[in-house]
């Protein structure tokens, strides 16, 4: 199973909204065949709590829905934002250190995300 057309034009928008906001160590994974409820995990780092609810709010806006879900905001150390098809985590960088996500989902296919930012954004992005 692949990721849907859907869940990586989420992710497009997501990207490109955390690249704005400038989010760092941008990494794409494809859970679509570990994962029932999503396609597309975005990892994101922010180098302030300011900045990591500045990347989760400007994720929000882009996509042009509010999460379904939406937790970690208090204290803006780790921001999960679930969208269905995709699920966001924007990590403060010592929590992204810690938690170590990409360890844990070591066998799921990367995405490339240079690509995504390197598009011409869309009329009206």
């Amino acid at each position: 199973m692949t990721a849907s057309t859907h869940a990586l034009d989420q992710l497009t928008a997501a990207a490109r909204a955390a690249d704005a906001k400038a989010g760092e160590e941008l990494v794409a994974l494809d859970v679509s065949s570990a994962m029932p409820f999503a396609d597309v995990f975005l990892l994101v780092t922010g180098t302030s709590e300011r900045n990591v609810l500045a990347i989760a709010d400007e994720i929000e806006d882009r996509i042009g829905s509010r999460a379904l879900r939406r937790e970690g905001r208090e204290h803006a150390r780790w921001v999960l934002l679930d969208f269905g098809d995709l699920v966001v985590h924007v990590f403060h960088r010592e929590d992204r250190l810690y938690y170590g996500l990409e360890r844990l989902w070591l066998d799921c296919p990367p995405i490339p995300v240079a690509p995504l930012l390197e598009q011409a954004a869309e009329p009206g992005e």
